[in-house]
């Protein structure tokens, strides 16, 4: 792992971009807060937070942004999102920068956040119109009951995104609501706030109306109720605990919510699995964003036939990831973000190794690379009664287990209260997909960690358990933004008897009717 201190690599944000993004920021009633770069300790803003006043005029302004919004053709929002798209791509650099010094993450793994932007864009872009297309379903009388099914925009959308992957999930759920019709109010979490403040930038140099992408900021404990009780729409991502709070809180003014929570997801290495493959994208599964991301993987299945040579490459090559802050492509993990993260690692490997478990990589901090940073860590011998067990690290630690079967991997694979993603490693895809479908996991991914079910945007993702609820991506991603409303034309005969047929006449003629339907397989 990586040698020498990498501080004086990690540059502040130029303050005249601080300034510029902070200048669409809905805040500044309530007293500001001190923002640090976590890969150096370094002070990056004093970020201005947003009162009830501030939230209530963003809404207002956001509500009036949408009604005109709503009326703009699906093709003109498109061409905004076309231009958006164009930007991310071609001031990476800028966005990168900003991803880097606010979460602490290695330059690679904040690239992701930009493919995820970009083929998000991409799709809704291309999707778009066809998804929201009226449609015209068979009516209760052919030819004379003409039906109409309309997607009409919630209102405004409530996006409150954490901390781990500030631009992806502040943005990948806010284009398809504004592609939808709608306007959005995001809640960046305050730690990573300009990011998403520069998507709101970009996106109105990209042709997006003012008013319609609308940012406050402040601690969730302290906004979130507020947001939420303006909101017409809920779009969460972070922990299952307040994944429950944010559930409780909508379902009491009957409004939608999608939630995107928590993981401890697993990796099964099959007996006839591609081990060096395996090991190698094993790696930045597990460690991505150092751990800190919904989607990772805690904890790994070896069938016992190549359970040495697995770990032996696995841990050989989790050693030699380099760790450091430069905002360039030259380490391979960043820092944690907070010291909370930092604590809850050292906790869980601390009591995972006084428990009788084993370190076969990392298990120690790095301060002398940053105040958060730990090593890449591999544990064997973890057993029900540790921490590390059961509950989600969300950090660089993964545990890894010997197994006999197919069948015994796959039930300690759902031997948990979370289902969000998987992996399963085999050389025969074929077997490889029916264990994948055997597996409690919104997503399961073969012969890959993670970037093979969430980068095809065009399928759902979301989880199961208490990993989630809802989707985002691919159509259901979109149309959860929307109402149907459907409007029904009579023409010339009403439904009701005719004049002179009686009640009963009429229940007869309508019972061959319906038979008649069935005979002839109609909807």
């Amino acid at each position: 792992m990586t040698t020498a201190p990498d501080l004086a690599a990690a540059p502040a944000l130029p303050q005249e971009l601080v300034d510029r993004l902070l200048a669409h920021a809905t805040a500044g009633g309530a007293p500001s807060v001190a923002v640090h770069a976590p890969a150096t300790g370094a002070k990056i803003a004093d970020l201005p937070q947003s009162s009830t006043a501030d939230i209530e005029s963003a809404f207002a302004t956001a509500r009036s942004a949408q009604q005109q919004w709503a009326r703009v053709p699906v093709r003109e929002r498109v061409a905004v999102l076309r231009r958006f798209h164009d930007l991310v791509l071609a001031e990476q650099d800028t966005i990168l920068d900003i991803v880097q010094t606010e979460a602490g993450k290695s330059r690679v793994h904040a690239f992701d956040e930009v493919g995820d932007v970009a083929v998000n864009a991409r799709y809704y872009a291309a999707a778009a119109e066809r998804l929201l297309a009226a449609r015209t379903p068979r009516g209760v009388l052919p030819v004379l009951t003409k039906v109409e099914v309309r997607n009409r925009p919630k209102g405004v959308v409530a996006v409150i995104s954490p901390w781990n992957y500030p631009l992806a999930l502040a943005v990948s759920d806010a284009l398809p609501a504004l592609m939808a019709g709608n306007a959005v109010v995001a809640r960046p979490d305050n730690q990573t706030a300009l990011t998403a403040l520069w998507a709101i930038d970009a996106a109105g140099r990209a042709g997006l109306p003012a008013g319609l992408w609308q940012a406050v900021l402040g601690r969730g404990s302290v906004i979130g109720g507020e947001v939420i009780a303006r909101a017409d729409y809920v779009d969460y991502t972070g922990s299952s605990a307040t994944g429950r709070t944010i559930a409780r809180q909508a379902g009491e003014r009957l409004i939608g919510y999608s939630l995107e929570l928590g993981g401890k997801n697993p990796l099964l290495v099959l007996a006839d699995a591609d081990v060096s493959a395996a090991a190698k994208i094993a790696v930045r599964a597990c460690f991505a964003s150092a751990g800190q991301l919904c989607e990772s993987i805690e904890r790994i299945y070896v069938h016992d036939r190549v359970y040495d040579r697995f770990v032996s490459e696995f841990t050989s090559a989790t050693q030699a990831l380099r760790l450091g802050s430069a905002l360039d492509y030259s380490y391979e993990m960043g820092s944690l973000t907070f010291p909370r993260q930092l604590d809850t690692v050292t906790e869980h490997v601390q009591d995972a190794v006084a428990k009788g478990a084993t370190v076969l990589a990392g298990g120690r901090a790095r301060p002398d690379l940053g105040p958060y940073f730990y090593e890449p860590t591999v544990l064997a011998g973890v057993r029900p009664g540790m921490t590390v067990h059961r509950e989600e690290t969300f950090g660089p630690v993964v545990s890894i287990y010997r197994v006999h079967s197919d069948d015994e991997a796959v039930e300690q694979a759902n031997d948990t209260a979370y289902g969000l993603n998987a992996s399963v490693w085999s050389r025969d895809t074929g077997r490889a997909r029916e264990i994948a479908a055997r597996i409690h996991a919104g997503s399961v991914n073969v012969n890959e960690g993670f970037i093979a079910a969430w980068g095809s945007v065009a399928a759902p993702s979301g989880g199961l358990g208490i990993s989630g609820s809802g989707r985002r991506h691919g159509p259901e991603g979109l149309l959860k933004y929307v109402d149907t409303q459907t409007i029904a034309v009579q023409r010339a005969l009403p439904i009701a008897p005719l004049p002179g047929m009686s009640e009963a006449l009429w229940a007869k003629t309508m019972t061959l009717y319906f038979g008649v339907m069935k005979a002839l397989r109609q909807k």
